[in-house]
């Protein structure tokens, strides 16, 4: 019996980074997202084939039941064989059912966003295993991949959301986010694939003793951003953040790096240095970024969910 599962991608708008230690972060779950479908299969194993966004597959592999139970990586096989392969394992041991009760499985996953954009690859998968196997997908991220959970959430949700971490437990909040503003609010793909882990271990490796006043500046602009009534007073509340969070990651902004002579506020989204930015203007800013290299370009209406 054939089984389909959908997971929402996301975008983090305030709140990188911190989040991972109780910060409040304002996330957008997004159009694009990923799905799953799960068919009766054989020989004790799982044929798995990922297709990106145009059909073309990236990735495609069988693995025996065997693997995952005994989690059989190697630095010989690659690594989104090995990744699965931990991510199956872990959700092996939070339901052993889905292996000993099973014949194999094929399983397909589609995504409706070119990989290669960071609207969460990996957080829509977990969420589609998570929602396959009736397993906690938060546990199943903290038991693999690791993060604060936001993305797990926007996956799992329709509407803006309020997330941060309690005693190391996720709370959600759904909130209300219908700017009137947002035919000025774009979102640019920088097209520099950023890698979460990576990021986060810079981000430890820099932690500062402000810590507990970082988080309450993060935590009072994200209520200014939630709180936003007019343009200048959104852009004004993102670009103090930008400005707080480049102090605190020793970072130059995006803007400052790329596009300093842009009228207009940057914002970084996620891991600062790649994937998408939050834009924000007053004209069409589309001519702008294409004369500097930057062809994806797409509308908050087109984007967002």
């Amino acid at each position: 019996m054939k089984k389909e599962f959908y997971s929402n991608g996301k975008l983090l708008i305030t709140g990188e980074y911190l989040v991972l230690d109780g910060a409040k972060a304002f996330a957008l779950p997004t159009k694009f997202g990923q799905n799953l479908m799960v068919e009766k299969g054989k020989n004790q194993e799982i044929k798995w084939t990922s297709y990106d966004s145009d059909g073309s597959i990236w990735f495609e592999d069988t693995f025996s039941f065997a693997d995952i139970i005994n989690k059989n990586i190697s630095e010989e096989e690659s690594s989104k064989r090995n990744t699965l392969i931990e991510i199956l394992h872990e959700s092996y041991l939070l339901n052993t059912d889905f292996i000993t009760n099973s014949e194999g499985y094929l399983v397909t996953t589609t995504l409706t966003f070119p990989r290669n954009w960071g609207l969460g690859t990996s957080s829509t998968l977990i969420n589609n295993i998570a929602q396959w196997l009736e397993i906690d997908a938060f546990v199943l991220l903290n038991n693999s991949f690791g993060g604060s959970g936001y993305d797990i959430a926007c996956a799992q949700n329709n509407s803006p959301i309020l997330y941060h971490l309690e005693n190391g437990k996720p709370i959600v909040e759904k909130v209300t986010f219908e700017p009137e503003f947002h035919e000025n609010l774009y979102f640019v793909y920088l097209d520099k694939k950023q890698s979460s882990k990576t990021a986060i271990a810079s981000y430890y490796n820099n932690k500062n003793e402000n810590l507990p006043d970082n988080i309450l500046t993060i935590n009072s602009l994200t209520k200014e951003v939630l709180n936003a009534k007019t343009l200048r007073e959104f852009a004004t509340a993102l670009e103090e953040h930008e400005a707080e969070m480049s102090s605190i990651l020793e970072l130059q902004t995006i803007k400052e790096s790329l596009f300093p002579d842009f009228d207009g506020i940057i914002k970084s989204l996620g891991a600062w240095g790649g994937d998408f930015v939050l834009v924000i203007s007053k004209e069409n800013p589309t001519d702008y970024f294409k004369e500097r290299g930057f062809e994806t370009i797409v509308s908050y209406q087109d984007m967002i969910l």
